[in-house]
């Protein structure tokens, strides 16, 4: 009961982390067809800001996660009117949004490196102490990152399924031309998606600061384990997105735990393989997705 125990919270506690910024990296995708090789980046964005409040402007835990959240939305809003917008009318738009977003986060982990120097830094915002359950301590850092993951996707769906800009979201990424031809203002939409994903990804990048270190490269990692929940459940497939976030935390933490934690993200990569090769488009996918 106790090696349970301690597999299940850690592993929620990892597909929290993983759900809030493979969120904003599958809706992204799958709304307006941007693959942001810059989550990373935001996410780093997000945990340096709210380090920044805390220290420098010595704001209190939630004005800090706060001012996370606000960065997140300003990078997220700055790659669409700085970046995306230019592209949005070139044959190639897909692929060359992959390749500017990997410069942008470049540029951002440069900014933050020369801003904050390369030591790891800690991260004030914490929840010091924990509880025991079934002999097993769980810090409450791990309660509060579950609870404000899953207040996160509650919002984001809230969002999506009962507001106007939620259903022009959905209709772009539906049909991107229809929705143009219906009125939907799509490069408001685009707008909005990359703020979101900001967003989202600073929350995330404050979480993960909390239980490891800030560095300017910490985004790496995240980035790519929100990928491969990405391809797990399939590209653009939101709520596939948030089962698979939580059933791979899960399966890394029963493989760190048996096996050791140098065998968690290989496993991974083996899972994402035999993945493909059983169903190509993911778990939870479709057969393609186009932009029209």
């Amino acid at each position: 009961m106790n090696t349970f125990v301690q597999i299940l919270v850690s592993g929620l506690t990892l597909g929290a982390m993983y759900a809030i910024s493979t969120i904003g990296l599958s809706l992204a995708w799958g709304a307006v067809g941007v693959l942001n090789m810059a989550q990373g980046a935001f996410l780093v964005v997000g945990g340096y800001a709210a380090y920044a409040g805390a220290v420098f402007l010595g704001m209190s835990a939630p004005l800090a996660l706060a001012l996370a959240a606000l960065a997140g939305a300003a990078v997220g809003a700055g790659t669409y009117f700085f970046v995306v917008r230019f592209m949005l009318e070139s044959a190639t738009f897909e692929t060359n949004v992959i390749i500017a977003t990997v410069g942008l986060a470049l540029i951002f982990e440069n900014v933050v490196l020369q801003t904050f120097g390369a030591y790891p830094l800690r991260q004030p915002i914490r929840i010091e102490g924990g509880v025991n359950i079934a002999a097993t301590y769980i810090p409450y850092e791990s309660i509060g990152i579950l609870v404000m993951s899953i207040v996160a996707m509650i919002a984001v769906g809230w969002v999506l399924e009962r507001t106007r800009m939620g259903r022009a979201i959905r209709a772009v990424s539906q049909n991107r031309a229809a929705a143009l031809l219906m009125g939907v203002p799509v490069k408001v939409v685009y707008l909005q998606v990359l703020t979101i994903a900001g967003v989202l990804a600073a929350l995330s990048g404050v979480m993960l600061s909390t239980i490891t270190t800030l560095a300017p490269t910490m985004g790496y990692d995240p980035m790519l384990k929100a990928f491969i929940v990405c391809v797990v459940a399939g590209l653009g497939n939101i709520y596939g997105a948030l089962y698979a976030a939580f059933a791979l935390g899960i399966f890394e933490a029963a493989v760190q735990f048996f096996l050791g934690v140098r065998f968690g993200f290989p496993a991974m990569l083996l899972l994402i393989i035999l993945t493909l090769v059983w169903r190509p488009y993911g778990v939870f996918g479709r057969g393609s997705t186009q932009r029209f």
